[in-house]
């Protein structure tokens, strides 16, 4: 008996055990080849993750606290590799926590009760030392120092002048002479016996909650610019204590600074010599009005050539100040702390 021929092969014919080995080193390779993507793009975003630098602010400095989540400094501000953070559990990740002094007050029970190893604190702020109290239950508690100071371990002013060769000089229509705001009249300060010697010699414009005519955000600098000079008079004599009423309520409106601070060649470090008025250049309270009263239009318009070079950058975003410490951190000390923070601050 005859056995049927077996079905034809296929032209390829069977694969071989070669070929089998083959497809399966292949197979292997394919799978190691994606695994070690996969796995160099986790250590990359691991990487990416652990180079940003963890700010912790222990309690915001003003009431209201901002949006900040996200990567917020380098959407803002174009500052890269920094997280900041509000949530207190992140404290064990933090490379620096932010105590801002005012609240502080209560004590140090609302410290945190730890320090992990190599995390920085920072104590920031941005009042003068007349009006920062309680500061010699400080002692041996922060590494570095964040205020107006320009020797603070991370500088941050309230504002400055930042070179624009484009400006030109605008100096707004003028319609009386000097004027004034203030919300925080005390009869004790020198800013008050200077502008009470002062009035007796010219009529000064007074605005503010203390002459009960508040001022609304986008109305200060517009009533300010219709003044030819403004009273810059900070509310303490301190180093480097130039506030807002000099950049904003005074250079920024396009209104002369008559200031009442530091002395003469510490705004010299901060503006141009022939920018502003001081105080201190006069002989007499009534020389100064006679100055101010009797100046020409060619004289005036002089205190404006800074606007030739400069405009005004004011620094307002507690954001962005936080985020400073970010640019700074590279090259802040290590492994130091403030022995007596009282004594650096009133120096």
């Amino acid at each position: 008996m005859s056995w049927a021929s077996p079905l034809p092969r296929p032209p390829w014919g069977r694969p071989s055990v070669k070929m089998v080995v083959i497809a399966l080193v292949f197979v292997t390779t394919l799978w190691n080849l994606r695994c070690f993507l996969n796995a160099t793009k986790v250590s990359r975003e691991a990487s990416k993750h652990t180079e940003l630098l963890v700010v912790l602010v222990w309690e915001w400095p003003s009431k209201q606290v901002p949006n900040i989540s996200g990567d917020i400094c380098h959407e803002l501000y174009g500052i890269t590799g920094c997280w900041l953070t509000t949530e207190r559990q992140f404290l064990g990740r933090a490379d620096v926590v932010v105590f801002p002094h005012t609240r502080l007050q209560p004590g140090r029970d609302r410290l945190p009760k730890q320090r992990p190893l190599g995390q920085n604190w920072v104590w920031v702020s941005l009042e003068s030392p007349s009006n920062t109290k309680a500061l010699a239950g400080w002692n041996q508690t922060f590494n570095w120092v964040m205020s107006y100071r320009q020797d603070s371990d991370i500088f941050i002013p309230y504002g400055k002048l930042v070179p624009n060769q484009s400006a030109t000089v605008k100096i707004p229509v003028k319609t009386n002479l000097v004027s004034w705001v203030i919300s925080n009249y005390h009869r004790t300060q020198k800013r008050a016996e200077v502008y009470k010697n002062l009035s007796r010699y010219l009529h000064v414009n007074i605005y503010g909650k203390a002459n009960k005519k508040p001022l609304c955000k986008d109305c200060l600098l517009p009533t300010t610019s219709k003044s030819k000079f403004y009273l810059a008079f900070e509310n303490s004599i301190h180093r480097d204590y130039i506030t807002e009423k000099f950049w904003r309520n005074s250079l920024m409106a396009g209104t002369v600074p008559v200031v009442l601070g530091p002395p003469r060649a510490n705004y010299e470090q901060f503006v141009p010599a022939d920018s502003f008025i001081h105080v201190d250049d006069f002989g007499s309270l009534a020389e100064l009005a006679t100055f101010l009263k009797t100046m020409n239009s060619s004289r005036y318009q002089q205190f404006f050539a800074w606007q030739k070079k400069y405009s005004v950058r004011l620094y307002a975003d507690w954001r962005e100040r936080i985020c400073t410490i970010c640019t700074a951190y590279p090259s802040l000390p290590r492994g130091r702390v403030y022995p007596n923070l009282e004594t650096w601050f009133n120096t």
